[in-house]
């Protein structure tokens, strides 16, 4: 296609839209339009212009009832209603046990412990044993004096190994 070809092709598209334009603002049909592959053989539509008067259109708005705002209005409440009910069933406070509030220290504290504990024993069994002597009365007065000072021993020993730990 050479370019004379080209701009004799221009010229026809623009009078005929030149033809449309007129037709459309006069409000006839010309046959010229529907000899065209156009669609729009009526001539232009407006959506936003008013052709007659030659101002813009105003549009009633009308209040859709789909708006999101209005789909959504109760969901919130009704997620939060669920969601406690949902809670309600599956916490049961009958069936939880709170662990006590040292629960973490007696932890800590019983592997220290745990190396006192036959030398608590011991002595225990030692205090009995004279407690029972004295009740019989062959028990003298030495060997309360000798348990007390194994027992010191023993606390001394204890608390050494406490420290020695920290």
């Amino acid at each position: 296609m050479s370019l004379q070809e080209a701009a004799e092709a221009r010229k026809q598209k623009l009078a005929a839209l030149k033809k449309r334009k007129a037709a459309a603002l006069t409000g006839t049909k010309d046959s010229a339009d529907a000899d065209d592959n156009n669609p729009d053989a009526e001539g232009f539509k407006f959506r936003n212009y008013d052709a007659d008067t030659g101002k813009a259109r105003k549009h009633a708005r009308t209040d859709e009832a789909d708006t999101v705002e209005k789909q959504v209005e109760g969901l919130a409440d009704q997620a939060i209603a669920q969601d406690e009910l949902q809670r309600a069933q599956e916490l049961d406070l009958t069936n939880i046990q709170p662990k006590k509030p040292n629960w973490d220290l007696k932890r800590d504290l019983d592997r220290k412990l745990s190396k006192l504990k036959p030398k608590t024993d011991l002595a225990i069994s030692q205090l009995i044993r004279k407690r029972l002597q004295a009740q019989r009365g062959t028990a003298t007065e030495p060997a309360t004096d000798e348990l007390l000072a194994g027992m010191d021993k023993a606390g001394a020993e204890a608390e050494e190994a406490a420290s020695d730990e920290e």
